[in-house]
C-alpha cells in the first residue's frame, strides 16, 4: 500500500501487484527447483554409476517435478495470508485448493519414491525368480485411498476418523467392488513367495489360450505376450487358484526333451536272415553304431533297428547324452508298431530344436528299407501315376477260366 499512496485506485494497483509478486515467485520457484536444481543434482548423481541411475532417469524426472510443484503449494500456503488480498470466503477456497494440490503432490511423490525402489529392486541378481510389481502397486493403492480420504475430509471440514467410521457401513459394497484387486493382492503375494511366475517365463494357460512369454506381473492382470505376437490377459488370481503350465524348469534344466513316435508296419517285421545280415555288414554306417557280432540270434530286424537308432541318437553331437536316452516299443494299435525314440536336444531354442527333431526322423525314416521295415501309412484311395491307365476309366479284364486250364 506505501507504494501506491496518492495514486488513482491505489488499494487495486497494490492488490494486483501482490498478486503479480506472489505467482511470479511460485515460477520462478517452480522452474528453478524442477529444471535447474533438482536436474543438477540428478545429473551429478548419474555420473556415479551411469547404468543403474541411468535408467531410472525418466522415474527421476518425474519426482524433480512433482517435488518442484509440492514446494510451490508450500509456498502458496505459507504466504497466502500476507501477499494475496481477497476476500474472506475466496481465502477459504483458495487454501482448500492449494491443500488439496498439496496432497495430491504428496501423494504422487511417494507413488514416485515407490516405482524408483521397485527400478533399484528390479535391478537385483534375484529379482526375476521374485517379482514385487504387484506389492509395489498395493503400497500405491494404499497411498492413493488415504489421500483421497485426506481430501474429502478437507472439503467436509471433517476428521479423517469421521470419513473412515462411515466405511464401516459400506464395508460390503467395498469388497464387492474391490474384490479382484484383494484376490490380486492374496495371489501376488504367493506367486512372489513360491516363485510360481516371474518375468520372461513360458506358461500355457490352456482356459485362456495362452502360450507365450509373461511380460507383466500386475496386481490385477498377468499379460502373456503369445508366439503369434498377440497379448493375452490373465486374472493374477488364476494363476492361483487355477492350474497352468510353467517351462522355467525345461529352460534351466540340462535339454529341451523330443518324445517322437514312428508307426511301423507289422507284416513288415521279420527275423533277421543271413542274407538280410550281409546286406547290413556291407553298410559301413552301421558299424558306428550297433556291432552285429554283439547281437542275440535269433534277432528281428525291428529289434535290429531299435539298437541302430539307439547307438545313432547316443553319438549324436546335439544330443544330451547324460539325460534320458531310449528307443522303446509301444502297444501295438491298428495302425501299425509305435517306436518311440526319448531323448532330449542340448540346444533349447525353439528353431534350433524343431530342426533337430526333423533331423532324427528324416534320417531314421530314410534307413528303414535298409532293415527291410516299411512304415505304416493309411491308403489313401487315390491311384499312383504309375499305375493310372492311360484312358480316363480304368479297365477291368475278366479272366477266362478255360483258357487258364489250357496250357500255352
Amino acid at each position: 500500500m506505501p507504494w501506491f499512496e496518492g495514486v488513482p485506485d491505489a488499494s487495486l494497483l497494490s492488490a494486483l501487484t501482490a498478486t503479480a509478486i506472489g505467482v511470479c515467485s511460485l515460477l520462478f520457484v517452480y522452474l528453478f527447483t524442477g529444471r535447474l536444481m533438482l536436474p543438477g543434482i540428478q545429473t551429478v548423481v548419474t555420473k556415479v554409476s551411469p547404468q543403474r541411475i541411468g535408467a531410472l532417469a525418466p522415474m527421476l524426472t518425474k519426482l524433480n517435478r512433482r517435488f518442484a510443484g509440492m514446494l510451490c503449494c508450500v509456498l502458496f500456503l505459507a504466504t497466502f495470508d500476507s501477499i494475496y488480498p481477497v476476500g474472506e470466503f475466496s481465502a477459504e477456497v483458495f487454501k482448500i485448493i492449494g491443500q488439496t494440490l498439496l496432497i495430491i503432490h504428496i501423494g504422487f511423490i511417494i507413488s514416485s519414491i515407490v516405482s524408483i525402489a521397485g527400478g533399484i529392486y528390479n535391478q537385483l541378481e534375484f529379482a526375476r525368480e521374485v517379482p514385487i510389481q504387484g506389492l509395489i502397486q498395493v503400497v500405491k493403492l494404499i497411498t492413493f485411498m488415504i489421500c483421497a480420504i485426506l481430501i474429502v475430509s478437507i472439503i467436509l471440514e471433517k476428521s479423517p476418523t469421521y470419513i473412515l467410521s462411515g466405511f464401516g457401513a459400506i464395508a460390503a459394497v467395498t469388497l464387492l467392488v474391490f474384490k479382484d484387486t484383494i484376490l490380486g493382492f492374496v495371489a501376488s503375494i504367493q506367486i512372489a513367495a513360491n516363485r510360481l511366475v516371474t518375468y520372461g517365463d513360458w506358461i500355457q494357460v490352456e482356459n485362456y489360450g495362452a502360450d507365450g512369454e509373461v511380460i507383466d506381473l500386475g496386481l490385477n492382470t498377468v499379460k502373456v505376450r503369445n508366439w503369434d505376437n498377440t497379448i493375452t490377459t490373465i486374472p493374477t488370481y488364476m494363476l492361483v487358484a487355477g492350474s497352468f503350465k510353467n517351462w522355467r524348469g525345461m529352460q534351466e534344466s540340462g535339454g529341451r526333451r523330443i518324445k517322437r513316435s514312428l508307426n511301423i508296419d507289422m507284416n513288415s517285421i521279420r527275423l533277421v536272415d543271413e542274407e538280410l545280415t550281409n546286406i547290413l555288414g556291407q553298410a559301413i554306417v552301421l558299424n558306428d553304431y550297433i556291432k552285429l557280432s554283439t547281437l542275440p540270434d535269433p534277432v528281428s530286424n525291428l529289434g535290429l533297428f531299435r539298437r541302430y537308432a539307439e547307438g545313432y541318437l547316443k553319438q549324436h553331437e546335439k544330443i544330451n547324452t547324460s539325460l534320458t536316452l531310449m528307443v522303446r516299443e509301444l502297444q501295438p494299435l491298428n495302425h501299425g508298431l509305435p517306436i518311440e525314440f526319448y531323448c532330449f536336444s542340448q540346444d533349447k531354442r525353439w528353431i534350433s530344436f524343431e530342426h533337430l527333431q526333423a533331423e532324427i526322423m528324416d534320417h531314421l525314416l530314410a534307413v528303414l528299407p535298409l532293415f527291410d521295415l516299411r512304415p505304416y501309412q493309411s491308403v489313401t484311395g487315390q491311384f499312383s501315376p504309375a499305375t493310372q491307365p492311360n484312358n480316363s476309366k480304368p479297365s477291368i479284364k475278366v479272366a477266362n477260366t478255360a483258357d487258364q486250364a489250357q496250357p500255352k
